[in-house]
């Protein structure tokens, strides 16, 4: 095949990768898709799993390149042929991290975040440490479990310790890998008395956990672009969580969202992603919205998706200005930061929802 050396590299992970699981692959198609649609203006070349070359054929401007291999091996032994790169990967099981690295050490140049931010974003724990006193988050420690059991000991210990600070509220704590996406093995735990060693059939002994104090309220995520330490927001999205039985599922969402703490979360979030260092291009920042007017913080950082999130494809539905085509032209200089926010604008709202193996997007 014919690779076109002056095209932008796309990929998504899942659909590179030929993942089989629907409810996964119904929301990376929608990311690819929508990413593709802004980049029309563009020459690309885009990798996609045998299962999925398809996704090619619906457009003029894209070439291509259909594997059957694991993606990060193909990008070792291929990433030569390019210049420049434009992706969409998750953190689990550090694939952000590894592609980053790998498209860095070929000089590829990259309309992502640089491989430090995405290892310090993925790794809950060593974001919590980054960004400690810079911004409220709730209280985190990191544990390993171990094949005897001495973590559940120090779980109870810890509950025991932050429940002594604040005894007047019921303390309820969340357990969940350091590394995860979308509510991915999360864990809330009302009663301390709950805890068993049936922690083990989700986190195997070894695994590295985050165990961290619950904050009552409500689940947001503000979307941004970032540049040379510089935060702009594009808009603030409510976030659909189902709670079943102590776990978590990521449902979709809606946006734009008015709260009443608007400044108070647009300042989180921009402090939060000026704050670490190596964030480029689209951004998605988990917060925690407290509406208990006696709590000291209303606003919880919960944690920094350095990477294209679902909410890109409800605002590129709505986006009044070609999102990924910013991004590229602000970070090749072709536009200054003034100019990306004097273009954001949207036109209505929407609602993006998971429905058993569907996303469906339906503007309100």
């Amino acid at each position: 095949m014919n690779i076109i050396n002056d095209s932008i590299l796309v990929f998504e992970y899942f659909t590179a990768s030929g993942e089989n699981d629907k409810s996964i692959i119904s929301e990376a198609e929608y990311l690819i898709y929508s990413l593709l649609d802004d980049l029309k203006e563009f020459n690309v070349s885009l990798i996609v799993n045998r299962n999925y070359s398809y996704i090619a054929d619906k457009y003029d401007n894209v070439n291509g390149i259909i594997i059957d291999e694991d993606l990060e091996d193909y990008l070792k032994n291929n990433i030569g042929e390019f210049k420049k790169a434009m992706y969409i990967a998750a953190e689990n099981d550090n694939h952000l991290y590894n592609i980053a690295k790998i498209l860095e050490e070929n000089n590829i140049f990259i309309y992502n975040s640089n491989s430090q931010a995405c290892f310090k974003s993925s790794n809950k724990f060593l974001l919590y440490e980054e960004l400690y006193g810079v911004v409220h988050q709730p209280k985190s420690f990191k544990l390993k479990i171990d094949s005897k059991g001495y973590w559940k000991r120090a779980i109870k210990n810890l509950y025991e310790k932050w429940q002594s600070e604040d005894p007047l509220t019921k303390l309820k704590i969340i357990i969940k890998p350091i590394n995860s996406v979308d509510c991915e093995n999360i864990l809330i735990l009302e009663d301390i008395g709950n805890l068993s060693y049936d922690l083990e059939e989700i986190f195997p002994s070894g695994s590295r956990i985050l165990v961290q104090e619950y904050i009552e309220g409500e689940d947001i995520s503000v979307s941004l672009i970032v540049h040379e330490g510089k935060a702009i927001p594009l808009s603030i999205n409510k976030q659909f969580i189902k709670v079943q039985d102590g776990y978590f599922e990521y449902l979709g969402g809606l946006l734009p969202y008015d709260s009443r703490f608007n400044k108070s979360i647009l300042e989180l979030a921009i402090k939060a992603c000026e704050s670490l260092g190596g964030l480029n291009g689209f951004v998605g920042v988990d917060l925690r919205v407290n509406h208990d007017e006696q709590d000291l913080y209303n606003v919880y950082l919960i944690e920094i998706n350095s990477r294209f999130t679902t909410p890109y494809v409800g605002l590129q539905k709505i986006a009044n200005f070609n999102i990924a085509k910013s991004i590229i032209e602000l970070i090749d200089g072709k536009i200054t930061i003034k100019d990306l926010e004097d273009s954001i604008s949207f036109n209505g709202v929407v609602e993006f929802k998971k429905v058993k193996d569907k996303m469906i997007i339906k503007e309100l």
